[in-house]
């Protein structure tokens, strides 16, 4: 089994940046996928982004240019950059693993966090 955990969730302001964690223990993650969903209220969890064990890495449109995704696989860590953050960013933010390929739909996930909230204010 997979157990993963989040860090980094808070508020801040508009144009603001946060880092999130995802911590992954119970076995070594170096050949699954991590990824990164959101849900705001009301709404369905949507992915954000998602890289593979050797760095390569696929985005939502939303992510493109402001959210970069990167993994420490010694560590068993993956991090979600976010920079230039919008009101409508505001979610829980989740982190999932499964085994290659990527895949967009949550659905396919095996392992999930609980979620750091992000609230980003105007």
């Amino acid at each position: 089994q997979v157990q993963l955990v989040e860090s980094g969730g808070g508020l801040v302001q508009a144009g603001g940046s946060l880092r999130l964690s995802c911590a992954a223990s119970g076995r070594t993650l170096s050949r699954y996928v991590m990824a990164w969903f959101r849900q705001a209220p009301g709404k369905e969890r949507e992915f954000v982004g998602a890289v593979t064990w050797n760095g390569y890495t696929y985005y939502a449109d939303s992510a493109k240019g402001r959210f970069t995704i990167t993994r420490d696989n010694a560590k068993n860590m993956g991090y979600l950059q976010m920079n230039s953050l919008k009101p409508e960013d505001t979610a829980l933010y989740y982190c999932a693993s499964k085994w290659v390929p990527i895949a967009v739909e949550s659905s396919d996930y095996h392992y999930w966090g609980q979620g750091t909230q992000v609230t980003v204010s105007s």
